[in-house]
């Protein structure tokens, strides 16, 4: 592996799977200077999922600043399977258009911030695949995964499928490929290393390096894209690490709403078709307690204002100021990019609750919101729903 230091390219030589070939891939993406050792590597994440409901009550994603204690684990959780898993999918999205050639199997909870951004990306790429509805509870769906958050994607390659976890690394291997379909999603992976580490509370924690970085197969020798796509980075990053986190204080702002929000979780994530009736109550009940009770200490974490719309409104007006700046319908220009997707995919996730009518009320993303929404439900395909 190659790493200029004074280039605002990383090239990476990956060679072949292919024992009997001798050519290697190479790959470029921009990045603004090395990584660091990772022996001295500070990880600014580590994940804690609140499985507490399906949907994104369901799934709260914290980040803590924290350091690795033990030596990483490249690619540990990336599983290989030989054949997929039993699985009953809740519904097919099929889009006759689509020439990708992907079998795609995509589990979820309906309403979680980070499934829904997957599912808009997907979408905005007019990609079929077919829908696993996770039960927040048990977890059944997933029981063949090391890996126990969602979202996490099947992909069929050669001789099986291939796990991709973490929203963000999902967009950025799938787009990759869509880029470059000579790029094999079993060599891409390669691009994008898991690492595994114990951080300083002792929990297990997973980190993906390079996922908000789109490779490419040759360098991007014209600026303007160069630095179009390093705002679209900075962008993705921001939808995960600021905007995620004004979500959960929000919807789960007051007991009624936290009760309300859960309701529609139910509701829009076809709860009871999927699960028995117990199991939708201690859904809606026990996940709405808990979550207004997380949902302060969250305040705290993340710094929200005492009033913690404000900190929402906030969050909005700095992308639509951007917007404006720019001067055109979305931030990818007259189409939208990936930090467009992947923004309108968190705040998808909170539709149907109180929080996104005073957010639409109270600032001008709406407009932004509605013309994004119509693109991507232009491209989608068709929802089948299965019957199991």
């Amino acid at each position: 592996m190659w790493r200029p230091s004074f280039t605002l390219f990383r090239k990476v030589i990956l060679t072949s799977t292919k024992e009997t070939s001798a050519v290697s891939r190479v790959f470029y993406s921009s990045r603004g200077r090395a990584p660091r050792s990772t022996a001295k590597l500070t990880l600014v994440s580590a994940s804690v999922g609140i499985l507490l409901g399906a949907g994104y009550g369901g799934y709260t994603h914290y980040k803590v600043n924290s350091k690795k204690t033990q030596l990483p684990v490249e690619n540990e959780q990336y599983i290989f399977l030989p054949k997929a898993p039993e699985y009953k999918p809740h519904y097919r999205v099929v889009n006759d258009a689509d020439n990708s050639n992907l079998e795609l199997i995509f589990f979820q909870y309906r309403t979680c911030p980070f499934c829904c951004k997957v599912r808009a990306y997907l979408d905005s790429r007019g990609l079929s695949y077919d829908v696993v509805e996770v039960d927040a509870v048990l977890r059944q769906a997933i029981k063949w995964s090391e890996y126990k958050k969602v979202p996490i994607l099947l992909a069929k390659v050669d001789g099986g499928y291939q796990q991709l976890m973490d929203s963000t690394a999902i967009i950025s291997v799938l787009e990759t490929h869509l880029r470059d379909r000579t790029a094999q999603i079993k060599e891409l992976i390669r691009f994008y290393p898991a690492t595994r580490y114990t951080a300083d509370d002792g929990k297990q924690t997973t980190e993906i390096s390079n996922k908000y970085f789109i490779m490419h197969n040759q360098p991007m020798n014209n600026e303007a894209v160069r630095n179009a796509e390093i705002e679209e980075r900075e962008w993705r990053k921001w939808a995960d690490s600021v905007l995620v986190h004004m979500l959960s204080p929000n919807v789960y702002r007051t007991p009624g709403e936290a009760l309300d929000t859960f309701k529609w979780f139910e509701e829009a994530g076809g709860w009871r078709d999927a699960f028995p009736a117990w199991e939708c109550a201690l859904m809606v009940y026990v996940g709405a307690a808990a979550m207004f009770f997380i949902a302060k200490r969250l305040k705290t974490r993340h710094h929200l204002k005492d009033d913690v719309r404000l900190s929402l409104y906030d969050a909005a007006n700095k992308w639509t100021r951007e917007l404006s700046k720019k001067g055109t319908k979305f931030h990818g220009g007259d189409q939208p990019n990936l930090a467009d997707v992947s923004v309108f995919g968190v705040l998808s996730s909170i539709e149907g609750c109180q929080a996104f009518n005073d957010l639409r009320e109270h600032t001008q993303i709406g407009q932004w919101y509605d013309d994004i929404k119509e693109v991507i439900h232009r491209r989608r395909g068709q929802v089948i729903p299965v019957k199991n």
